[in-house]
């Protein structure tokens, strides 16, 4: 892993609904409370299943829209281990692709984590830091803490785990699916982006 980088990976399925949209939203929201312009920061998205540049579904990129995310020139990207390789994070939107990236790859086990799980976890950890620093290392140090809490969690049930897929629903599915990202990313940036 490169060090002066904190790199955060979504996986989903297709990567054309959830993974995506949480993709930009990260940025959106990652853009909204530190910058991105020369940021050490980067998010990205694949699917355990995807075709390779396909563009998001039209229903996601809409809900995006609606959020002030940005949409465009957008193509889905199979999930292989060399994309494995280098996040930091690893955020998946089921138990089940969060599996499919430790069969790929068993290294990854200790950074991959279902969105709403980091989300749990995050929200168990105290911050012990006021400082104001974002860098890359900072980051890693409240990740690290994060990691730590998740022996404190008790077991949920996989509707509490899994982000339901919107594919084939009405456009409210993904403005919920939109909805239980940013929740989460709004739990973690809150403790993990100090400001």
């Amino acid at each position: 892993m490169l060090s002066d980088r904190f790199e955060v990976l979504f996986v989903c399925h297709a990567n054309q609904c959830r993974s995506a949209m949480a993709e930009r939203l990260a940025n959106r929201a990652f853009a909204d409370r530190i910058g991105v312009r020369g940021s050490k920061l980067n998010v990205s998205s694949a699917g355990t299943h995807a075709r390779a540049g396909v563009p998001m579904h039209r229903t996601a990129a809409e809900v995006l829209c609606e959020r002030r995310a940005y949409a465009d020139c957008f193509g889905s990207r199979l999930l292989t281990p060399p994309i494995l390789a280098t996040p930091n994070l690893i955020l998946t939107a089921t138990r089940e692709q969060r599996t499919a990236c430790m069969n790929l790859v068993p290294s990854v086990a200790r950074r991959t984590f279902t969105l709403r799980q980091f989300g749990r976890m995050v929200a168990a950890a105290t911050r012990a830091d006021t400082t104001v620093d974002n860098s890359p290392d900072a980051l890693r140090d409240r990740m690290r803490r994060a990691v730590a809490a998740r022996a404190v969690l008790q077991p949920v049930a996989p509707e509490d785990d899994d982000l339901a897929d919107p594919v084939r629903d009405p456009i409210d599915a993904f403005r919920q699916c939109a909805d239980a990202i940013e929740g989460v990313l709004d739990g973690v940036l809150g403790r993990l982006i100090a400001r």
